[in-house]
C-alpha cells in the first residue's frame, strides 16, 4: 500500500513597512521576509505569492492587505505576517480581517487563538494612543518654548522652494477638486428637475427663480442665480 503523500499547506505572505525609503531600501523588510521564510520552512509550507505595503499603520486603507486577503480567501491558503503589529494597531481593522474568515498566522506568536489576537490588537492600539498622546505633548510643549518645528523653521524650505510651491499648487487643486465633489452631491436630487426644465425651454434665470420660490438655497447658503444653476448642471454632466 502506498502512503499518500501530504499536501502541503499554501500560505501567502504580507509585509509591511511604515515608509517608502524602507520599501525601497529593504529596512524591516528583509527582517520579516527572513521570519516568514524560515516560518514556512517549519512548517512545510508552500509560498503561492507575497504581498508588500507601503504605508503607515494607523491607516486602515491597504489595498496589498485587501488583495492579500483576496487571494487567500480565493485558493484556501493561510496568510501569514511576520509580527501582529504589522496588520494595524486598531482593533476594528484586525477584528475585521478575522471575520472575513480568512486563516491566518502571526510567526511571533503562531499558536495565537482568536481571543488572544483580540487581545494583543488591543494592547497594540493603545500603545499607539499613548506614543501620539505623548508626541502630542512634546510638540506642544516646544512650541510653548519657542521651538519652530517642521516647515516653521527658518532653513526648512532652503533649497527646496520648488517643493513647497508643488505641494501648495496640489492641495489647491484637492481643496478644489472635494469642494466640487460636495457642491456635485449636495444638488444631486435636484439635478433631475433642472434638466427637465431646461428641456422644456425654461431659462437658467428662470429655474433660479423657481427654486429660490421652493426654498433650495446654493451650498453657501445664499439664493440661486443664473450662475449657480449653470455651475450645478456642468458639474452633474
Amino acid at each position: 500500500m502506498v502512503a499518500q503523500q501530504k499536501t502541503k499547506r499554501e500560505i501567502i505572505p504580507y509585509y509591511r513597512v511604515s515608509t517608502r525609503k524602507q520599501g525601497r531600501s529593504g529596512l524591516g523588510l528583509e527582517a520579516q521576509k527572513a521570519e516568514v521564510w524560515s516560518f514556512a520552512a517549519q512548517n512545510g509550507g508552500d509560498i503561492l505569492a507575497e504581498y508588500t505595503e507601503v504605508e503607515t499603520g494607523k491607516r486602515a486603507d491597504r489595498p496589498e492587505l485587501t488583495k492579500a486577503i483576496a487571494h487567500a480567501k480565493l485558493s484556501g491558503a493561510t496568510l501569514v505576517i511576520a509580527k501582529l503589529d504589522r496588520l494595524a494597531r486598531n482593533v476594528h481593522f484586525t477584528a475585521g480581517l478575522m471575520n472575513s474568515g480568512v486563516d491566518f498566522v502571526a510567526c511571533d506568536n503562531p499558536n495565537a487563538n482568536r481571543l488572544t489576537i483580540h487581545i494583543l490588537a488591543a494592547v497594540a492600539e493603545d500603545e499607539a494612543q499613548r506614543i501620539s498622546a505623548r508626541t502630542k505633548a512634546a510638540l506642544k510643549a516646544a512650541k510653548a518654548r519657542g521651538v519652530r518645528l517642521g516647515s516653521a523653521r527658518s532653513d526648512h524650505w532652503q533649497d527646496r522652494e520648488h517643493l513647497r510651491a508643488k505641494g501648495q499648487a496640489k492641495a489647491t487643486q484637492v481643496a478644489a477638486e472635494n469642494r466640487s465633489k460636495r457642491a456635485r452631491e449636495a444638488y444631486d436630487f435636484l439635478v433631475p428637475a433642472i434638466r427637465q426644465r431646461r428641456v422644456s425651454g425654461e431659462s437658467f434665470q428662470q429655474i433660479a427663480k423657481w427654486l429660490n420660490e421652493q426654498g433650495h438655497r446654493t451650498t453657501a447658503k445664499k439664493p440661486f442665480t443664473r450662475a449657480a444653476v449653470r455651475r450645478v448642471l456642468l458639474r452633474a454632466s
